[in-house]
């Protein structure tokens, strides 16, 4: 695990993975944040919901431009995990059961038909819609139940961020088993209704946020200007927090 821009970022998807399957041998639930870059925005802007950020077992890197930031900064190659790509990962490998929770029913249903062509296991598992409150007005106790009745392992959620991390740091303490994974969009890409991701050359190009203005241009264009906005203050803060790496003083190696 690793730490830039202020978040606990695991990069390394077999470890990603391994991490998921320990989680579920022991007691109590937790939660694996997706961080893109309007994670990145908000988490600045905002001390408290980077708290919820961290406040998990770790990151995933959604962004396809930190690890180009990391390249530029540190000379390091690290690599992007998108939401989508671990939905699907989890998904196709047939081991857990999970639940789906978030977004309209009518998403949801056309997601666990098309989901049960990758998985027949799938078509005996949860959709759930949740309704339409503020963060701090959800029945977590009565989820939590619902969740625990069902026996899920994986708890995917879609509600959008800022509020579906701050939905899993509130569920967590209900829980007694269980990992939460938010994937805001994903459920939409994998329905086969309207909205799709980008294709794999705009992905492999950084290009999928242009992708993603064209198909939701009012919700993009102020997302992306929030981020852009937000963004030299990010790298002047990375680029301080190596020289203070670099400054510290070298260990003495010499035994006394």
């Amino acid at each position: 695990m690793e730490r830039y821009f202020n978040i606990r970022y695991e990069f390394d998807r077999s470890e990603v993975h391994k991490a998921i399957s320990s989680r579920l041998t022991q007691p109590g639930s937790d939660y694996i944040c997706v961080s893109d870059g309007n994670i990145l925005n908000n988490a600045y802007r905002n001390k408290e919901y980077l708290d919820v950020i961290n406040g998990g077992m770790f990151s995933i890197c959604d962004s396809s431009y930190v690890p180009v930031y990391l390249k530029w900064i540190y000379n390091i190659n690290r690599d992007q995990y998108a939401g989508s790509d671990i939905f699907y990962d989890i998904v196709t490998q047939n081991k857990y059961r999970m639940i789906f929770l978030g977004t309209q029913q009518s998403t949801l249903d056309s997601l666990k038909k098309e989901l049960t062509k990758l998985n027949p296991s799938v078509a005996n598992m949860t959709f759930k819609e949740l309704p339409f409150l503020p963060v701090e007005e959800f029945d977590y106790k009565g989820i939590a139940k619902m969740i625990e009745e069902d026996k899920a392992e994986i708890i995917w959620i879609s509600l959008g961020a800022p509020k579906q991390e701050r939905f899993m740091a509130n569920l967590k303490p209900y829980l007694s088993h269980g990992v939460m994974i938010a994937i805001g969009a994903t459920f939409n890409f994998f329905s086969g209704l309207n909205i799709k991701r980008a294709p794999k050359w705009m992905v492999k190009n950084h290009m999928e946020f242009i992708y993603r203005i064209y198909s939701e241009p009012q919700k993009q264009i102020t997302r992306c200007w929030g981020i852009l906005s937000t963004l030299p203050a990010l790298l002047r803060g990375e680029l301080n927090a190596k020289r203070n790496r670099n400054d510290r003083p070298k260990k003495n190696l010499v035994s006394e």
